[in-house]
């Protein structure tokens, strides 16, 4: 049996179009980032502890953990804490060029496999008045980086460098390539 331990709507989407049969399994982690860690070891760490903690309860089944962050300046931005949060995550994003950070976690009683995958994303100049808008949608609330390519977001990106489905929150090519050697 195949284990997503995650809520995000998001992922459950990309396992579903791929064509597999799971379960979902959010876990309560603790998902703080301590300073000066590098994003890929930030995200890395993150879907490893989720996929460990869902091991724990489902050890007969194979887990897939997941995180996602977006790194602008070297800053990894998580998601909005508000509001404002959100606009200045946004504003800060406004026509320039981000990375984001995408990290699998596939583990079994027997192994675990970790990758990260990132893609460039390059926004056009918003106007406050845009952000705003995009923020009254009430879809960046619960994104890294307050915004989502997959919906409304989508407006907001003017071009990607890297795969597309890594800045959704799950790569899923890889992921798919990578479950195969766990049988799937």
């Amino acid at each position: 049996m195949l284990v997503l331990a995650s809520a995000s709507p998001r992922r459950k989407e990309i396992l579903k179009n791929l064509g597999y049969e799971f379960e979902c399994l959010p876990v309560d982690i603790d998902e703080t980032i301590q300073n000066g860690v590098l994003p890929e070891t930030a995200v890395s760490g993150l879907a490893q502890k989720k996929a460990a903690a869902a091991l724990k309860l489902r050890p007969d089944c194979v887990v897939i953990g997941s995180d996602t962050v977006v790194v602008l300046d070297g800053k990894i931005l998580g998601k909005p804490r508000d509001r404002d949060h959100a606009f200045q995550m946004l504003k800060s994003l406004s026509g320039r060029v981000h990375t984001v950070y995408t990290a699998v976690a596939i583990m079994s009683e027997s192994k675990n496999e970790v990758f990260c995958s990132n893609t460039d994303v390059e926004f056009y100049p918003l106007t406050d008045e845009e952000i705003k808008e995009y923020i009254d949608t009430k879809e960046p609330m619960d994104k890294a980086g307050a915004y989502g390519i997959q919906g409304k977001g989508m407006t907001l990106v003017k071009r990607i460098s890297g795969d597309f489905y890594t800045v959704v929150g799950l790569p899923a090519a890889e992921t798919a390539r990578r479950l195969r050697e766990f049988g799937f």
